[in-house]
């Protein structure tokens, strides 16, 4: 027992001065750890210090001038706050806007936002545009398409336009109100409750058409108006044998073009878009129906006693015009009349006046001056242009021609002859500027060499400029024909150009080939043939294909 005892002090000593010595060797071996990698303690302490530390916040967002600042909330994607901006910038849609903004935020991507997500708006107004018309002549050769409302206010409609500029086109026919009577603008009037506002924003159009050295032509539908006599019954034309409104063919379409509240309205909003800043107004529909039972059709320039008679009647003296005059006012008178108030209104503000009117007006025939009222020679009185809607397929039954969609040259070159005869236009008169036909209705040979031949023979004829229609603004055929026009300088048309001086206009004498213009005794159309349309009755009864086409 005293052995181990003694042992075992006498250890300790030596244990003790074992674990010194160990614990020297590893505080030597950390000094020289450090010499040979300095930062590793460094580095230890920055990532302790760092998973201590709390993120930077991100730098705050500021908006370069002309730009706003949008916080997103819950739910908000570029295309929405696109739209709720629009009529806030410079952009004409709200793609177009969309496009800005994602390039204004470092090309952001994707559709959602973060709800506080901060994003830059770009193109912002100081001021609502206002824009003005450029002015040009009556004479300044038009080349244009049309587009419906939807389609101007639209993407597409965008870059139709762009294209018909590109390939030599410097204007366009846009609706403002089209004959359902839906109003494609915002328009303050106690009439105007159908509105669809395709066209958010009308100086913003002009301007964009503007920029583009493009004309703009603002289309109004006038006295055919289906909205406005749907909720205004009292506003239509009435039928004799019941009293209620009248229909053309069962349908309610047409206003009373003599009611003065529908002629005021339609005064009205012409003035509105021509305060706007276009440069041209277009007038279509101007004229009483055509189709229907006429002698059941009352107006209110018109007895309150029917008659068998179509035309004439009574109706409340009007200023200036003696009693004996307005006894004995008929349909076209009416549209002289409104006419004559119209355009005293909108050209002293530098806008011209246009008016669409029936091709087949160019015959003369009297049982078509009776029903549409388009005295063509009372008209050009109060105009700067006449366009007449001379399409070939349209003169269905005339002149002996059994497919008159196949004979373009006749239609045009007859068409504009008798219109020039009739106006005796050309020595600083009215100007003849006719539609054209731009769809394949009724003829086998529409192609770019149609579009062509129609404009050669109607400017030979004495027209200055041209209108394309398609009521689906498929101008597939005008854009490939038109650059090779462009290349035969003066062949087809002069190439005005907006904000360029037109060469002067020489009056040429009026020497004509076409057959003589049509007495009231000389038959020359088919006794079957649609007076509104130039078609013969369909078979089937219905007439929504040829609506499509023939919106005038």
């Amino acid at each position: 027992m005293g052995f181990s005892k003694s042992r075992f002090s006498m250890a300790s000593p030596a244990t003790l001065r074992l674990r010194l010595a160990l614990l020297a060797f590893a505080l030597f071996s950390l000094e020289a750890a450090a010499v040979q990698n300095p930062h590793a303690v460094q580095l230890t302490q920055v990532k302790a210090s760092t998973t201590n530390k709390k993120p930077d916040p991100p730098a705050p967002v500021i908006a370069p001038p002309g730009s706003d600042l949008y916080q997103a909330q819950r739910g908000d994607s570029i295309t929405s706050v696109a739209r709720k901006y629009l009529k806030r910038t410079q952009y004409l849609t709200s793609t177009e806007l969309a496009g800005a903004i994602r390039a204004a935020n470092q090309n952001r991507q994707g559709v959602f936002l973060k709800s506080g997500e901060q994003i830059i708006i770009p193109g912002i107004l100081e001021s609502p545009i206002v824009e003005k018309p450029v002015q040009v002549a009556r004479d300044f050769e038009v080349r244009a398409i049309y587009l419906t409302g939807v389609m101007a206010g639209s993407d597409h409609g965008e870059r139709i336009i762009r294209h018909w500029r590109e390939v030599g086109g410097n204007a366009v026919v846009f609706d403002i109100k089209d004959s359902d009577g839906i109003v494609n603008i915002a328009f303050d009037h106690p009439l105007a409750t159908g509105q669809r506002h395709y066209i958010s924003d009308l100086p913003k159009l002009i301007r964009f058409l503007h920029s583009e050295n493009m004309h703009a032509i603002a289309r109004i539908a006038i006295f055919r108006d289906e909205h406005l006599v749907t909720t205004h019954p009292e506003l239509a034309v009435k039928s004799r044998s019941t009293g209620q409104a009248w229909r053309e063919n069962g349908k309610l379409v047409w206003t009373d073009p003599s009611n003065p509240s529908v002629q005021d309205y339609d005064i009205a909003l012409a003035k509105f878009v021509a305060q706007s800043g276009v440069d041209e107004v277009q007038f279509d529909y101007v004229r009483f129906p055509a189709e229907g039972d006429q002698k059941d059709a009352g107006f209110s320039f018109q007895a309150d006693n029917p008659t068998d008679r179509v035309v004439t009647g009574l109706r409340p003296v009007q200023a200036g015009r003696s009693p004996a005059a307005t006894q004995s006012m008929q349909r076209s008178d009416v549209i002289a009349d409104f006419l004559g108030r119209a355009y005293a209104q909108i050209h002293p503000t530098g806008v011209l006046l246009s008016l669409d009117v029936f091709g087949v007006m160019a015959w003369q025939r009297p049982v078509d001056l009776a029903h549409t009222g388009q005295d063509i020679v009372a008209m050009a009185k109060h105009c700067d242009v006449l366009s007449p809607m001379i399409y070939p397929s349209h003169f269905f039954g005339m002149d002996g021609i059994a497919h008159p969609g196949d004979a373009p040259e006749h239609f045009i070159g007859e068409s504009m002859e008798r219109f020039k005869l009739i106006t005796n236009s050309g020595a600083g008169g009215v100007v003849i500027r006719p539609w054209l036909q731009a769809f394949a209705w009724r003829t086998k040979t529409y192609s770019p060499k149609y579009v062509e031949v129609q404009i050669e023979v109607a400017k030979q004829k004495g027209g200055i400029g041209f209108l394309f229609w398609n009521a689906n603004n498929d101008y597939s055929k005008p854009y490939t024909a038109m650059p090779e026009m462009r290349a035969a300088k003066g062949r087809y048309f002069r190439g005005d150009e907006v904000g360029a001086k037109t060469e002067p206009v020489v009056a040429m004498p009026a020497i004509s080939t076409a057959a003589p213009v049509a007495s009231p005794n000389t038959p020359v159309a088919s006794p079957n043939t649609n007076v509104e349309t130039g078609l013969a009755p369909s078979s089937t009864g219905s007439t929504h294909a040829a609506q499509r086409i023939w919106r005038h």
